[in-house]
Order: C-alpha cells, then sequence, then structure tokens
C-alpha cells in the first residue's frame, strides 16, 4: 500500500449544455430518448449486487402520457428489506476497510461516466419518468448528481484533514470512522440527484447503504444504480428496495444496526420516522443519525424599491419551472400596492407565452405533474380558491387530464394573508399573491415569520441596500436558503449548500462537508511517545524541614 497521500482532483461545476436546435447534444439526447422509449424495462431490486424480482409488477408510466409504458418495476416486501439490511452489514466491513481514494474512486468515475455518454441515458430517464423538459432534467439528472459526487469527494478530503494539535512527548490524531451499522437512505421523485446522492454522500465516507427510492422515480433510480455499478461500486454497499413505505420502513427502523436514515420527502412522513426511531430508542446500538430535507411554503417579498421586471421574472421562473415541484419552488409572494399592477402585468405577459404540454416538445416551458394523487390535490386546491371569496385566480386555474396530468400555471391574488394556499405546502404551479400596503414593509415581514411552519427558501428583492440588510435581520430564522434579488430555487452544489430548518428539515446542507460530517463517528487517538514509569506527580513532594 502506498503511503503517498493523494489529491482529489479539484471540482469545478459542470457546465450545463444549451441544446439548441441541431447542436449535437440535442441529437444525441433524442436519439437516446426515442432508443429508450422504444423498450419497456424490467426494473429489479437490487440486493447484495444481484437483481431481485418478485413478479409483482407495477406499470411505470410518463406522466405526460398515460399511454406512454416505460417500465414495470418489481415491489418488494419486509423480507426483501430484511435480506438488504443484511447484504449491507456482511459488506461493511470491507468497504469500510478500503482506503478513501478506493471509495472516491467509484463515485468520481461515475461523475465522469455521466458527463459523457450516460449523460443522454440519465437524462432521457427522467424526462421520460418524470416530466422534466430538456433544461430541467439537464441541470438536474446531469448537472447537479455530477456536482454532488465531485464536490462530495473534495469534500470528504477535507474532512480527513481536520487534525488536533499535540503537545510535546506525544502525538494526537482524529479518525472518521464509518458509522457502526447501516444507512436507511429515502428519496423523493423530483430530482435524480437528490435521489444519487442521499444513498451516495453516506457510502462515500464508508457506510453501507439499504436505498428506498421513490415508487414514481423508479425508473431513473434503476439507471442511477446501473451507473454506480458501471462505475466499480462492490455488491452490498448500495442495495435498492422496493416495498409499501410504511412496511418496509418499520423493518429498517426497528433494527438494532440502524446507524443514521438520509432522508428527502414530506414533512409529516419525517416526522413519523422521528417518532419510531425515538419509541425504538432502546433497541439500537448507537443513537441513529437523522437527516432530512422535508417540506417548504417559499416565499417572495417585494420591496417598493424593488425592479418589478425582475420579480415577476423570478415569480414566473421560481414558481413555475418544473410545474412548482420542487422544495424550493416559489409558491407564496407579498407585493406592494404600488408595485403590484406592473409586476402583474409583466406576468401575465410572459405567461400568456408560455405553453404546457410533452416534455418531448422543447418548446412547452411547463410540462406534467408527477401522478394522479399530486393532480388531483392541486385540482382541489384550485377550486377551494375558487369559492373563497377572499381569493381571485387572476392566472391559470385550469386542469387537464386527459393525457398527462397537466396543470396551468396558476396565480392566486389574495385578500388573506392566512388562506389556505398561502400557508399550506401544494408542491404544484401554483403562486398566491398577497398584496400589502407600502408601509406596512415590517409588519409583513412578521407576517411571512410567522404564517407557515417551514423555514426552506426565501427571496428578497430591492434596490435599497438598507431594506436588504432590514430583511436579513428579520427573516434570520425563516429560510435555510436566502437569496437577494434572485427567485429561491436553484441552489448549486459548491456555491449554495442546501437545507432548511423549522419544519423544512434538519438544515444539514446537502452539497458540503456539513452533510458528510453526519455520516462519520470520529475517534481520538492520543500516542504517547514516553509514558510515566512512576504515578508520583510532583506537587506529592513536601517542602524541605
Amino acid at each position: 500500500m502506498s503511503n503517498a497521500r493523494f489529491n482529489v482532483p479539484k471540482p469545478v461545476n459542470e457546465p450545463i449544455l444549451g441544446y439548441a436546435p441541431g447542436s449535437a447534444e440535442r441529437q444525441k439526447f433524442f436519439a437516446r430518448l426515442n432508443a429508450m422509449k422504444a423498450k419497456v424495462v424490467d426494473i429489479p431490486m437490487v440486493i447484495g449486487g444481484q437483481e431481485v424480482r418478485t413478479g409483482k409488477k407495477h406499470d411505470v408510466r410518463s406522466p405526460y402520457d398515460h399511454a406512454q409504458l416505460i417500465g414495470r418495476f418489481h415491489e418488494g416486501g419486509t423480507a426483501d428489506m430484511k435480506k438488504a439490511i443484511a447484504a449491507a452489514l456482511k459488506a461493511r466491513k470491507e468497504w469500510a476497510a478500503l482506503p478513501f481514494v478506493a471509495r472516491a474512486g467509484v463515485f468520481l468515475k461515475a461523475a465522469d461516466l455521466l458527463a459523457a455518454d450516460w449523460r443522454w441515458t440519465i437524462n432521457a430517464a427522467t424526462m421520460l419518468n418524470q416530466s422534466k423538459n430538456l433544461y430541467q432534467a439537464e441541470i438536474d439528472a446531469a448537472c447537479e448528481l455530477i456536482d454532488f459526487l465531485r464536490f462530495n469527494a473534495h469534500y470528504a478530503e477535507f474532512i480527513y484533514a481536520q487534525q488536533v494539535d499535540s503537545a510535546k512527548g506525544l502525538w494526537n490524531r482524529l479518525e472518521y470512522r464509518p458509522l457502526e451499522g447501516f444507512v436507511y437512505a429515502v428519496t423523493p421523485f423530483n430530482f435524480t440527484a437528490i435521489a444519487g446522492n442521499i444513498p451516495a454522500a453516506p457510502a462515500l465516507m464508508g457506510n453501507v447503504v439499504v436505498w428506498k427510492p421513490s415508487h414514481h422515480a423508479m425508473y431513473s433510480a434503476h439507471y442511477v444504480m446501473k451507473l454506480f455499478e458501471e462505475a466499480g461500486l462492490p455488491p452490498g454497499v448500495i442495495n435498492m428496495v422496493t416495498g409499501d413505505p410504511q412496511a418496509v420502513s418499520d423493518i429498517a427502523l426497528s433494527h438494532p444496526d440502524l446507524a443514521g436514515v438520509h432522508f428527502t420527502g414530506s414533512t409529516s412522513v419525517f416526522k413519523g420516522m422521528w417518532t419510531t426511531v425515538g419509541k425504538n430508542i432502546n433497541l439500537y446500538k448507537n443513537y441513529p443519525r437523522l437527516v432530512g430535507e422535508t417540506g417548504g411554503k417559499d416565499f417572495v417579498l417585494a420591496h417598493e424599491s424593488a425592479d418589478p421586471d425582475a420579480v415577476a421574472t423570478a415569480l414566473v421562473r421560481g414558481a413555475f419551472e418544473y410545474q412548482g415541484q420542487k422544495c424550493s419552488a416559489a409558491s407564496r409572494a407579498y407585493i406592494p400596492a404600488s408595485l403590484w399592477p406592473k409586476v402583474k402585468k409583466t406576468m401575465k405577459d410572459m405567461l400568456a407565452s408560455i405553453e404546457t404540454g410533452s416534455p418531448e416538445d422543447p418548446g412547452k416551458f411547463v410540462n406534467a405533474v408527477i401522478h394522479k394523487g399530486s393532480f388531483d390535490k392541486i385540482k382541489a386546491y384550485i377550486a377551494a380558491a375558487k369559492k373563497n371569496k377572499a381569493n381571485k385566480v387572476v392566472m391559470g386555474g385550469t386542469c387537464d387530464d386527459s393525457i398527462g396530468w397537466f396543470v396551468t400555471p396558476t396565480v392566486i391574488e389574495t385578500t388573506d394573508p392566512k388562506s389556505a394556499t398561502m400557508c399550506e405546502e401544494i408542491f404544484g404551479p401554483v403562486l398566491t399573491v398577497y398584496v400589502y400596503q407600502d408601509k406596512k414593509w415590517r409588519e409583513t415581514m412578521k407576517l411571512i415569520d410567522e404564517s407557515t411552519p417551514y423555514a426552506l427558501t426565501g427571496s428578497v428583492f430591492a434596490k435599497d441596500r438598507r431594506v436588504l440588510v432590514e430583511a436579513e435581520v428579520a427573516l434570520v430564522n425563516a429560510a435555510g436558503n436566502f437569496y437577494l434579488n434572485d427567485k429561491p430555487t436553484g441552489a448549486v452544489v459548491g456555491q449554495q449548500p442546501f437545507g432548511g430548518a423549522r419544519a423544512s428539515g434538519t438544515n444539514d446542507k446537502a452539497g458540503s462537508y456539513l452533510n458528510l460530517l453526519r455520516w462519520v463517528s470520529p475517534r481520538t487517538i492520543k500516542e504517547t511517545f514516553d509514558p510515566p514509569k512512576d504515578y508520583r506527580y510532583p506537587f506529592l513532594q513536601r517542602d524541605p524541614a
């Protein structure tokens, strides 16, 4: 074994490809998309490196086209979860003993594969499975996942380099051990990058993982797993399972070797998992690490000094890109009365030019929401808002499920800042605007801070620097990612580590060293070069008579 100290290649953010008409990337993408559409993929679980098929299959159809069957995944159960845990624990000792450079090499290779020909596969899978258009698939499935894999290796190297001081005659060392047991990773449908990073981050630090992807993103998760395997991930390090969420989670959360939970999803589910862990605390060998990024009700606040065109653009992009299905999406806006007429007109003009439809058509800015349950929920919120006298639907408000799950970008103007669509997470292309009197700037900031239990992202628009500083202070706890004169979405790995507090999660900042620290258990080693040979300390000697 070499004693040289190896350096991880310095990461830079993956360039976002433009996919302009006639470009090479556009041609390659659509060639891969068409090839993938031509076959129905059989999607197994992966346990101990082996593909596991139960025969209990579920169709995977494109959200934007009910008739487009792209795959069938095999649903597992509690027995499969038990096998996955056993496989992970079996692989743990060997994986943890591998040098860091070997573990990092797997994920750095995966990043390079994804930056090349795998890019078209993962992006196409994300479009087909999650209804993301060219740009949304590119920034998520390709660029952000590449960034996670490369920057995580860089941050891990940084963590390992943090050491303690030593006094004369001894040597102090700090060892960063993987957690003792397995990590249970639960991932959402909306970001392929998150689905890849949540199991990969603990694995990079030497942990073994049982990964349960969302049922609504099994197609893209299948290809992420294939990518990791092609990059050299040993069997059993990451095990991909499916099954009834409650049943399989109960098995994982009641296992004595549960070392941690890495979760992105709803607030209610994460609170339920936390409650279960609390009830089971006497079962565990260690206190499990609970890391979660959950819900949001993200805000945009404009001051009377703000640029109305910039505010309108931020609202349209922040609320309606990827159909508002980002946990960071702008969902409530507070606009001063003096600015609202201009902002409203500009938004109407923009939305009039926006097309809704299949992501396979590059001209469609807004695409389908993920499934019928989401569609029905959003439709119900819009219907209820129309019945509320305090509300007025000023843009959009229509829903169409004849071909896919399509909801037009909807803007609700309200006179009630505590109405349902101002306070409750909808997770769809619905933005509610409360118009406040200019002189009530400070009261409005207090309203923002107290209206919802969430604290994920938020934006403030103003030209006056004093106002921006005031907002930073007043809203210090209202958002874990806080934006000045920008939309509240689009955090970039290595630039804006992502996460929120309150009901939005544990704020462990995915895409930074802070998240990786949760997946190690430090050990202090003190070595004394010349240990004492006598128990007596100098103070025991008496003064001479």
